[in-house]
């Protein structure tokens, strides 16, 4: 399947952020942030100081729980969000990008904004029943996510590291006497 461009890049993100936790952290520093904002496209205010950090990396334990919950908790946790953050769809064009949503004013801090792009990519995911396009990484020695967008959904591991220790691991085990 698909989906709208701002429903994947936000979906990046919220993967992403939430990795950023997984050993070593990536996301200790008003620089790292950002990157992060940056590679990720986010618009609107920041305030570029460590309170904007903490709050960027609070909201990880919850976006875990909302990318790793099954379809119906994930439908309730997305409303619980856009209700506690008075999201108001609306459709934006900027930065070269075509009609997409935003929910939240440009003006709310960036933790907000975070929330509320990933609880609407969710609502494309849930809707269209593509829950199983998140996953925990496959590396048992890993508790990354991974988003697979591949076509014949054959993603399992959240990064090319764990996808290589995994695959060194089999090699081992099929030369071992």
């Amino acid at each position: 399947m698909v989906f709208a461009h701002d429903t994947e890049s936000a979906l990046v993100a919220a993967v992403e952020l939430v990795n950023s936790a997984v050993p070593p952290d990536t996301l200790e520093t008003v620089a790292q942030l950002d990157a992060f904002f940056a590679t990720h496209g986010y618009t609107g205010s920041r305030r570029h100081d460590r309170a904007e950090v903490d709050e960027v990396r609070a909201l990880r334990p919850r976006l875990r729980e909302l990318l790793t919950s099954d379809r119906d908790r994930a439908a309730g946790l997305v409303n619980q969000l856009l209700l506690s953050t008075a999201a108001l769809p609306q459709l934006v064009r900027h930065d070269g990008n075509d009609w997409h949503i935003h929910a939240v004013d440009a003006d709310r801090t960036l933790a907000d904004r975070i929330l509320v792009e990933t609880a609407m990519a969710m609502v494309d995911l849930i809707r269209a029943d593509e829950m199983s396009r998140l996953a925990v990484c496959a590396d048992e020695a890993c508790d990354g996510l991974v988003l697979d967008l591949s076509r014949n959904r054959s993603r399992k591991f959240c990064s090319t590291t764990c996808g290589n220790r995994a695959a060194v691991a089999a090699y081992r085990a099929r030369k071992a006497p």
